[in-house]
């Protein structure tokens, strides 16, 4: 990367640390919502790794990662440099959703368009002035309401650059996931740079397991990028998951699960039951194949069709 890296007009050399402010638009009460972007630079050039949390506003896990890092001054690099956007959909974080107040998913909104709705205004903010600077980056995520993810790294394994970046991250498990159309992640790629994605927990919670997993996680990256001289050891063996699929409610009911997140299952063993309110009735739900549960659903009542897990097999 040049000797300077420049974030809206402003310039950060070697060595040097500012916390720029990318105004993005206001609120209706004329209150200006400003995109904070910590940037921390060694002495010595090098890669540049992206961190960027909350793209949907009610995932806090990964909010939470990158606060701690600032924080604690973790993101302060040996050699290269570090971007840090802990908080990217501010709107989302403040009313406790997922999207903004257009309905729209930034995630869902790349490479946006400066003139656009909300989402893709942001999503064209960050392409222009925060991708152009990068070399790699994680964009932290979290299941659904009521539903979790065991901590996870998920990229595209046939791109040999993101197996060697989730294989250095070293997450307890990583899963093959092909960039969805419109995705900040497809839209990095197609400007040749490698985004992958750490999930943990759901939204609206934090998951303490999960966070740990993703600071030491994100330690360990920049380690293997030469930002870090050292970082902690995972504590198990990574497992490469190359398919996935949902288990869905084949009745109405309460789901009663009887496995864990993160359990390791086994072909028609039983994942749980599904049971109708009065005391009547009560369905099993059978496991379809050899895997590991990665996600799973934590609301009881559920329709036929509901997801009740995500497996992920070999």
């Amino acid at each position: 990367m040049p000797d300077t890296i420049t974030i809206n007009n402003h310039s950060i050399g070697l060595g040097e640390e500012q916390e720029i402010q990318l105004n993005i638009a206001r609120l209706p009460t004329y209150t200006n919502i400003d995109l904070p972007v910590h940037v921390y630079r060694a002495e010595e050039d090098g890669p540049v790794l992206l961190l960027t949390g909350g793209l949907h506003g009610d995932e806090l896990n990964g909010i939470e990662i990158i606060r701690r890092m600032v924080y604690e001054g973790i993101l302060r690099p040996d050699k290269g440099s570090v971007i840090a956007l802990p908080l990217v959909n501010v709107y989302g974080f403040i009313q406790n959703v997922r999207g903004l107040p257009d309905g729209k998913d930034i995630n869902r909104s790349f490479p946006g368009v400066k003139g656009g709705s909300l989402a893709r205004l942001l999503a064209h903010t960050l392409m222009n002035k925060i991708i152009p600077e990068i070399d790699v980056g994680i964009d932290f995520h979290t299941g659904g309401a009521a539903r979790a993810n065991y901590p996870q790294i998920r990229c595209d394994l046939d791109v040999d650059r993101n197996k060697e970046l989730a294989k250095a991250f070293a997450p307890p498990f990583v899963v093959n996931s092909s960039p969805i159309d419109k995705s900040f992640r497809k839209a990095a790629h197609k400007k040749d740079k490698n985004i992958i994605v750490f999930e943990t927990g759901e939204s609206t919670r934090f998951d303490e397991f999960g966070i740990e997993q993703g600071i030491n996680g994100t330690i360990r990256l920049m380690q293997h990028l030469g930002i870090k001289e050292e970082a902690p050891e995972a504590e198990h063996e990574t497992e490469l998951y190359h398919k996935t699929t949902w288990v869905r409610a084949k009745y109405a009911g309460l789901f009663k699960p009887k496995i864990n997140l993160g359990d390791k299952v086994s072909k028609r063993q039983v994942l749980g039951h599904i049971t109708d309110p009065y005391g009547n009735e009560r369905f099993r739900s059978d496991c379809p194949r050899d895997g590991r549960v990665i996600g799973l659903n934590y609301a009881p009542v559920v329709h036929k069709g509901d997801a009740l897990l995500h497996l992920a097999y070999k």
